[in-house]
């Protein structure tokens, strides 16, 4: 297997904090996005290398085992329990082994165990994979309904569906999509973390929905009708005679969906802010002086 120096695939050093790496990755990722590089193979590549390096070097216990076996770093439970076995064995060797970039797994087996070694690595001890994290960006609109996309990770396109209603920070499971298993073992899992941004009008929590609407002071005053934007469309809304400023009113069913409970929405929250008119004319004056003697 080839050697991958992920340090320089990011272009930071091995002394290189968690900072530095999530900086080094923001920007390279930006670079070679495929978006941004359509039908460019080369960017592409380069988008793939540069996750990778990003899923190791950003997890800090991956980190560390690949800062100690190299290329091997995913076996690194494998080699733990083949050296405690080894030490338990009685056979006297102290030997330690930290640095595997230049050999191979079966290479390490052959070392502690001999002949047996090989057979040991080849599949009568079977090793789970390593589990995959990934992060996924999406617009608060992405999550109003149901949809599938297609992922790209550690080389792989994965079709997955995304359930409306997601919230941000929520990670869902892709089972068997992680890293690959040894000796037969079964594949590791992926685990994707979704980032939700929001650049709509509405405040989301959870599956609620909040909205700010300025009514003018006449219609606070004496009431009347206004048009607000939903999710799902424009709605009317009849404003009661005498509102007063940060009045609320809910709309029911007209928030975000529930997650995984299809046709359930939340309600849709709306706060009333009453403008005080502004330059108004010396007879608009009068009249709210006449009105305030009243």
């Amino acid at each position: 297997m080839k050697f991958i120096d992920y340090y320089k695939i990011l272009g930071i050093s091995k002394n290189a904090s968690d900072a530095d790496i999530k900086k080094a990755y923001r920007k390279l990722a930006r670079k070679y996005h495929p978006d941004l590089n359509p039908n460019d193979k080369e960017a592409e590549k380069k988008f793939k290398e540069i996750n990778e390096a990003n899923e190791v070097l950003s997890n800090a216990e991956n980190r560390k085992k690949y800062d100690q076996y190299g290329k091997d770093w995913q076996h690194a439970e494998a080699f733990e329990q083949a050296r405690q076995s080894q030490q338990h064995s009685g056979s006297g060797r102290q030997q330690y082994y930290s640095d595997f970039t230049e050999g191979d797994f079966s290479d390490f087996f052959e070392s502690m165990f001999g002949a047996a070694g090989r057979s040991y690595s080849r599949g009568q001890v079977k090793f789970r994979g390593e589990d995959y994290n990934a992060e996924l960006r999406l617009d608060l609109m992405d999550v109003y309904k149901t949809h599938k996309r297609t992922l790209t990770v550690n080389g792989k396109n994965i079709r997955i569906t995304i359930p409306a209603g997601v919230e941000n920070g929520q990670t869902i499971k892709i089972k068997g999509h992680g890293g690959p298993g040894m000796g037969g073992g079964p594949n590791g899992d992926l685990y994707i973390t979704f980032v939700i941004e929001n650049s709509s009008i509405f405040k989301r929590d959870k599956s609620d929905l909040h909205l700010n609407k300025d009514i003018d002071l006449f219609t606070a005053v004496l009431g009347g009708d206004i048009t607000i934007n939903t999710l799902d469309g424009k709605v009317k809304l009849k404003v009661k005679p005498e509102t007063q400023n940060g009045t609320k009113v809910k709309l029911t069913g007209k928030g975000f969906p529930r997650y995984k409970k299809e046709g359930q929405f939340g309600d849709l929250y709306v706060t009333y802010t009453v403008k005080i008119p502004k330059n108004l004319s010396e007879r608009q004056k009068e009249l709210f002086r006449e009105l305030s003697k009243t």
